[in-house]
C-alpha cells in the first residue's frame, strides 16, 4: 500500500518552507515562462503601477504548489488543478506550501492546498486532484 493511500481524511502532507522570495529567481521564472510583465522584475514599475515592490508571478507561486507531491510521483499523478489568488508574494517572503486530504475516493484523493507567507496570510488556495495508480 502506498503512503498517500494509507491517508486518512483530514492527515497532512509535510509542509515544505521555499527560500526567501528573491530578485534573480523572479528574473529567472520571467525568462522560462515569458511573462516579461515588469512588476515582477523592476521596483521603478511595479511602484509605478501602486505597488510597495515586485511582486512574485502569480503562476511561480501557483508551480511551487506542485512540490508537495514530488515525493510521491511513484503513487500517481496530478489529474486536476484548481486554485484562487488570495494574496501578493513580496521580494523577501516566506512562503509555505500546505496540504490536507479532503476526500478520498476510490483511487481520487482530494487535497485542499495552499500556499500562506510569514505572517500566516495566504497567498493561493485551491485543491488537487491526485490519481493513484491502479494496484
Amino acid at each position: 500500500m502506498s503512503r498517500l493511500a494509507e491517508m486518512k481524511f483530514g492527515d497532512s502532507l509535510k509542509e515544505i518552507q521555499l527560500d526567501p522570495v528573491d530578485r534573480i529567481t523572479l528574473i529567472k521564472y520571467a525568462g522560462a515562462s515569458g511573462d516579461y510583465n515588469p512588476i515582477h522584475t523592476i521596483d521603478e514599475e511595479a511602484k509605478k503601477a501602486g505597488l510597495p515592490g515586485i511582486i512574485a508571478h502569480g503562476m511561480w507561486t501557483m508551480g511551487n504548489l506542485a512540490k508537495l507531491f514530488t515525493d510521491f510521483y511513484e503513487e500517481g499523478f496530478i489529474q486536476d488543478y484548481k486554485i484562487r489568488f488570495k494574496g501578493m508574494v513580496f521580494l523577501n517572503d516566506i512562503v509555505t506550501l500546505q496540504a490536507e486530504l479532503a476526500e478520498e475516493n476510490e483511487n481520487n484523493l482530494r487535497f485542499l492546498v495552499r500556499a500562506v507567507n510569514q505572517n500566516g496570510n495566504e497567498v493561493i488556495k485551491g485543491d488537487v486532484s491526485y490519481q493513484l495508480y491502479a494496484s
